[in-house]
């Protein structure tokens, strides 16, 4: 699976007009099943996240989780995060894994990040979403498992 993380202040994720999740200070977490990904990658990738020390301390060192902050996550699937540029202007997707495989990874992969103990929103997936944020720092983050 891939990621990319943000700190940010405050995120949302707008659907036909209607805002669908929200969340205050915390992480905006963008993911990508890809082929061959398993509950394994997402086990994994969840748990490193939830323990990622990106948040100021009281001496302003990155020292702190999202869970040590009582921070939450909005997590939006971004099937583009698998996009490969290496031939010609035109991204590829190949590497993504199928819609189905994908939204099931996606789904587990946001109930074991709130097993982690954090607060969730989630962006629909497959969902023409617009997503606003404010990253802080800014800090931002990518990941594979």
């Amino acid at each position: 699976m891939r990621a990319l993380i943000q700190r940010v202040r405050h995120a949302s994720v707008v659907v036909e007009g209607e805002t669908i999740g929200e969340i205050g200070p915390g992480l905006l977490i963008l993911i990508c099943a890809m082929q061959g990904d398993t509950e394994t990658e997402a086990d994994t990738l969840a748990a490193k996240i939830a323990k990622l020390r990106i948040f100021k301390d009281e001496a302003g060192k990155m020292n702190r989780s999202v869970k040590d902050i009582g921070g939450a996550a909005l997590i939006v699937s971004q099937f583009t995060l698998a996009a490969d540029t290496s031939r010609g202007n035109r991204p590829g997707f190949s590497t993504a894994a199928a819609p189905d495989e994908g939204r099931r990874l996606y789904e587990y992969f946001t109930d074991r990040v709130k097993a982690e103990g954090i607060v969730t929103a989630n962006g629909s997936f497959g969902a023409d979403m617009a997503v606003s944020l404010l990253n802080d720092g800014p800090v931002t983050i990518w990941m594979e498992s």
